[in-house]
């Protein structure tokens, strides 16, 4: 559990578990890790009421359904197809929701934050863009997936 302090935890210590085969996410059982984790996000919808006999002239606004955003991470060419396959796996009509887990990690590489996303499955893979110009840049690939919630522990 994060500890307060003075100066916010870095984004750049991070683990992320996709369950399944992936393992728990501890070191040596997570095959290739991710360099971005982004769309971890809430939203809560509200409707809007009124009595005909309110005091105030104005609506009230009453909490009902909440939407989770999508998350992408996105990785390195590793070698690994696991990302692919769990795609493949849902695409090719099985069924296969994973909790995933992202956590944040101090400087001491100890847990301070933790999200759980409930039921993930895949939604898209983005493979590397590939350029002859004799460049530097890692290719890379991007798995989206969709979640029915988030917890923050």
């Amino acid at each position: 559990m994060p500890t307060p302090r003075d100066n916010p935890y870095s984004a750049f210590n991070f683990q992320v578990s996709l369950g399944g085969a992936q393992g728990d996410g501890s070191e040596g059982t997570v095959i290739g890790g991710f360099s971005d984790v982004s769309g971890l996000g809430v939203e809560i919808n509200y409707s809007e009421y009124r009595n005909g006999n309110e005091r105030f002239n104005t609506v009230r606004k009453v909490a009902n359904t909440f939407k989770v955003d999508d998350v992408t991470l996105k990785r390195g060419i590793v070698g690994s197809t696991d990302l692919f396959e769990w795609l493949k796996t849902v695409r090719d009509g099985g069924s296969d929701p994973r909790n995933v887990t992202v956590t944040l990690l101090d400087e001491a590489r100890q847990a301070v934050a933790t999200w759980v996303l409930r039921n993930a499955q895949p939604k898209k893979w983005t493979g590397p863009t590939l350029a002859a110009k004799g460049g530097g840049e890692v290719a890379m690939e991007e798995l989206s997936f969709v979640h029915e919630g988030i917890e923050y522990q």
